[in-house]
């Protein structure tokens, strides 16, 4: 492969084509004797600053400082190449940065077909079209459609299969080195949670684990399904946190459950730099390879149904601390086309429905908590310490609180929420009309199982009807910062919106349309909850951290309206109960309920949740179409009889 690159590399020119034809081939050749370096002795014979500076070697042209005179740049390759093949090598360079992955996994096969791409390209990159240059890049894309599904279906839910499985079980996690064995980018986070777990109280973590085995297997039970039907527990963490993993793996063994490493999360090199590629696969994406795409998935996930039949679900760990991005919009940056969004949504909900015939909803769960990191501040491991206390509040003491407010909500038609303070708040949610009271209920009463920490009763809110303003002074979403947001909504759907990001009108549309709204030009209210944790309310307060929680967190803390689809996305049609018995009958809207005509215009592969902080409330009230009212907060306070205890935080 070597050979091929370097014959390459020969023939290159000094125009600007043949100078990224160098550039590339000489990162080519870097990747591909990365993967020769790569063997145990390598990491055993270089001390850790020397493997620190190593990895830090492969992300240096992402580093901020660097990124502007980077062809991963849009910008750059723009200022270069033009808009149109500009905006192709931007894209195809990002492509090729993955052969680090493929270095430290020693996928030779896939280090090759990039060096095949590679030859094919400088072929045509001065000489031929754009045209071509793009049906180049697509064949190749097609051709490696099969064997990267099908790493991933392995990666997620084969124990065995699995790279991070595979390195920690032959690694020291006494001796930090292990941390560069994954090739991804580590920074202080990585190493200082692996330094602090290092001397974590054993009993504590211990504790700590069995507690998130129990909650992922009360999930189960929760939604009556029976776990005992898969084994397979895909865990997906941030590196780093590998001793608290072992603990939990062990910790499911007592549950009868295979707990595996499955995705690795780590603190990226450069956030802009994600941001600018998130629509990459615009360059190649049309009908052809929609089709081909779907038609590839169907194959692997049959070929490999003895591993996904045997996948009881995912548990998720979500960190926060990191410091907050507003990300540049660039004209540079790969955007779809309206057919290709179109081309997208589909793809993505015939996946999502043929995935589902192996990983059942049925027999399947997933459970998520999160854990700071260390840029959080020094106030590091007593925010460690709190969450933990967050993380352990018992759905036993919570849930019948929550059944009061449950039990208010199931009388009244609608809530209205209303804010205080300059919160211009004021939106009617619509509830369903329930037949049997004394069997169904609208609202979920959510304990600390498949969502940790406990803490909410949620809905699905009926849609006509639904109208009103949802105001936030500053709320981040997705990790992206949003001033003085603004939705309206009309029938359920947003129907208008603004924000102050940016100085004109116009910027802070596209900022909302291009990463709230996307890939539509509206979205439906899927969800109305009410949160319970006053306690991670004040303790987010005490730090000063309300801004930098995670959502998993923030929903818990107040009222929040979910955009996009309903919590019961692909499984409404299973019944679900609450503690006192009764069926949630709220878990399709006019939307969803489209999907016994029409799957592609059921879902729309979106929920983001937004939290109204319990400060800004005036008032959450039931209400009934002849006038009775069930309040359930007040100036930012529970007054309902029963909830009284959720005040004690306050105080």
């Amino acid at each position: 492969m070597l050979t091929k690159v370097k014959a390459v590399l020969s023939k290159a020119d000094t125009s600007n084509e043949g100078k990224f034809i160098s550039h590339l081939g000489n990162e080519l050749i870097k990747w591909l004797e990365l993967e020769k370096t790569l063997s145990e002795d390598f990491f055993k014979e270089n001390d850790f600053e020397t493997l620190r500076a190593h990895n830090k070697s492969l992300y240096l042209e992402l580093l901020e400082e660097n990124y502007k005179n980077s062809y991963a740049n849009p910008d750059y390759a723009v200022s270069i190449f033009g808009p149109d093949k500009g905006k192709f090598i931007t894209g195809l360079y990002t492509d090729f940065r993955n052969c680090i992955q493929k270095a430290y996994k020693h996928d030779t096969n896939g280090l090759g077909s990039y060096v095949s791409l590679y030859e094919e390209i400088s072929d045509k990159l001065s000489s031929g079209s754009l045209d071509e240059l793009v049906e180049i890049y697509r064949s190749f894309k097609l051709s490696r459609l099969h064997s990267e599904f099908t790493n991933q279906v392995k990666t997620q839910s084969d124990p065995v299969k699995s790279f991070a499985t595979q390195v920690i079980s032959s690694s020291d996690l006494t001796d930090l080195r292990y941390l560069f064995k994954f090739g991804l980018y580590i920074t202080d986070n990585e190493i200082k949670t692996a330094e602090f777990l290092s001397t974590y109280d054993s009993d504590e973590l211990k504790k700590l684990m069995v507690m998130t085995a129990k909650a992922y297997v009360k999930g189960f039970e929760t939604d009556g399904k029976d776990v005992t039907l898969r084994n397979n527990v895909q865990i997906k963490y941030n590196v780093g946190q590998e001793r608290m993993i072992q603990v939990l793996i062990e910790a499911f063994k007592d549950e009868n459950l295979t707990g595996f490493y499955g995705g690795l999360i780590s603190t990226p090199a450069n956030k802009q730099y994600q941001y600018d590629h998130r629509f990459d696969d615009g360059i190649y994406l049309n009908e052809t390879f929609a089709e081909k795409n779907i038609q590839t998935v169907s194959k692997v996930l049959e070929e490999q149904k003895d591993i996904t039949y045997d996948y009881s679900g995912i548990m998720y760990f979500d960190k926060f601390g990191e410091t907050p991005f507003s990300p540049a919009s660039k004209s540079s940056s790969i955007q779809y086309s309206d057919v290709q969004n179109k081309l997208s949504q589909e793809m993505r909900n015939k996946n999502r429905s043929k995935s589902d015939e192996y990983y059942k909803g049925t027999e399947t769960s997933f459970c998520i908590i999160a854990f700071p990191v260390p840029e959080i501040g020094q106030n590091f491991e007593e925010i460690y310490a709190d969450t933990c206390k967050i993380n352990q509040l018992s759905s036993e003491e919570y849930l019948p609180i929550q059944q009061h407010i449950i039990d208010a909500l199931d009388k009244s038609d609608y809530v209205h929420i209303k804010g205080i303070q300059g919160n211009e708040t004021d939106i009617k949610v619509m509830h369903k009309k329930l037949s049997s009271p004394e069997k169904e209920s609208n609202y979920y009463n959510c304990g600390a199982d498949v969502n940790i920490p406990v803490g909410e009763v949620f809905t699905s809110p009926v849609l006509k009807g639904t109208n009103g303003m949802l105001h936030l002074d500053v709320v981040f979403l997705d990790e992206l910062k949003y001033v003085d947001l603004k939705l309206t909504f009309q029938d359920g759907y947003v129907k208008d919106y603004s924000c102050k990001n940016f100085a004109s009108e116009e910027e802070n549309k596209k900022y909302i349309e291009e990463n709230l709204l996307f890939p539509h030009k509206t979205l439906p209210l899927g969800e109305f909850a009410i949160g319970t944790n006053t306690l991670a309310y004040v303790i987010a307060e005490k730090y000063d951290i309300v801004d930098i929680l995670p959502i998993l967190i923030v929903e818990k803390m107040g009222p929040h309206f979910a955009i996009g689809d309903t919590c019961y996305t692909y499984a409404e049609d299973i019944d679900v109960y609450n503690p006192d018995g009764k069926c949630i009958v709220a878990r399709d809207n006019e939307k969803s309920i489209l999907r016994k005509e029409d799957l592609s215009k059921a879902y729309t592969n979106v929920h983001t949740d937004i939290t109204l902080p319990y400060d800004s409330i005036g008032h959450i009230t039931g209400m009934t179409e002849s006038g009775e009212k069930y309040e359930i907060i007040k100036n930012g306070r529970f007054v309902l009889a029963g909830t009284e205890k959720l005040n004690e935080p306050f105080n």
